[in-house]
């Protein structure tokens, strides 16, 4: 199960990197967040991958599972949603502004030097 977890998560963020070095600007959103899942997978790996393990400490049970990097990674998702919605909504008033996409797009600052 751990090579599962580490192929996946180095899918993940080989994925993510390649889609965060793009051009345009939803690609990148989709990297970013590719990179924030696989993070998320290496934090819920480092807490040891048990199929038994009971979720909570019961009397008679000595191995149960770490809770800690289960509430990390919880918090990671809710934060990286967030800040992707805000991604989403940030790209798509730059491209009604600019009326482009691309990252590294000179027409705004062009623009700007012609009204002045």
């Amino acid at each position: 199960m751990e090579a599962l977890f580490a192929t996946v998560t180095g899918f993940l963020a080989a994925s993510g990197l390649y889609l965060a070095l793009r051009g345009r600007t939803f690609p990148v959103v989709v990297g970013l967040t590719l990179l924030s899942y696989a993070v998320n997978l290496f934090l819920f790996s480092t807490g040891g991958l048990t199929t038994d393990g009971a979720a909570v400490i019961q009397d008679g049970k000595t191995h149960y599972a770490d809770p800690l990097p289960q509430a990390l990674v919880l918090t990671a998702i809710v934060i990286g949603f967030a800040m992707t919605a805000f991604s989403v909504i940030l790209a798509m008033r730059v491209r009604g502004d600019q009326g482009s996409d691309q990252v590294n797009d000179q027409r705004g600052d062009d623009a700007r030097e012609e009204k002045s």
